[in-house]
């Protein structure tokens, strides 16, 4: 495996997309896995043609140079929406659909690093070929680039941990759409514990995930 090919990564998770860049040095977490979510109200469709998790991870270092950035598209997802607000929902991604997008030039390297990521060294995804995010609390804000904060529960290689998002949240004429901030989640956390050899450069704890959605009311 050629020097350059460290692992960035994920997601997922679900996941979306083009290169993002990291906010925040602490990763945001909601204090419980308890659901406040009900299942009332309108049922919404995932598009998954127009939904995806962008993923960038980095070495020690954080450059342009030194880091991976990508995308991860969604199986399938539904979310319901309660007098015009967004209420619940769960949406599993596709970790299989992980590709390299920094890479989409070199075929050969991109696929070796896709390779990689999808192995044992990393999501294991002939175990473990989805990971989901499930809404657990939906509170509006105030102020701020953000109009929603999104309590839930990410699960990634089996392993579920509370995970808060701020977003923008977005309920017209049938279709929902969620854009949140990007955020870092410790991959170790999720049992992503692969690094390699400390003469390569050793890689972050941290991947940055930023989450799309767009859905359609069911007739």
């Amino acid at each position: 495996m050629k020097k350059r090919f460290f692992m960035p990564v994920l997601a997922l998770a679900i996941t979306s997309l083009t290169m993002t860049s990291c906010k925040k040095d602490v990763p945001l977490t909601s204090e419980t896995k308890e659901v406040a979510t009900t299942k009332d109200g309108a049922v919404y469709t995932l598009d998954t043609a127009a939904s995806k998790v962008d993923w960038k991870g980095y070495k020690v270092v954080k450059t342009e140079s030194t880091s991976h950035f990508g995308t991860i598209m969604f199986e399938n997802g539904e979310a319901t929406v309660k007098d015009g607000k967004l209420e619940s929902g769960k949406f599993v991604a596709n970790v299989n659909t992980l590709s390299a997008e920094d890479l989409k030039d070199d075929a050969e390297q991109k696929g070796k690093l896709e390779g990689h990521l999808k192995s044992g060294d990393f999501f294991e995804t002939e175990k473990f070929p989805t990971a989901t995010y499930e809404i657990t609390k939906v509170s509006a804000t105030e102020g701020g680039d953000y109009n929603t904060l999104l309590d839930g529960n990410l699960t990634i290689k089996g392993i579920t941990k509370p995970i808060q998002f701020k977003a923008n949240v977005s309920v017209n004429a049938g279709e929902l759409t969620i854009a949140t901030e990007p955020l870092d989640v410790m991959r170790e956390d999720f049992g992503v514990k692969f690094q390699m050899p400390i003469e390569n450069g050793l890689l972050k704890n941290e991947v940055n995930l930023q989450i799309f959605i767009k859905a359609n009311e069911a007739k």
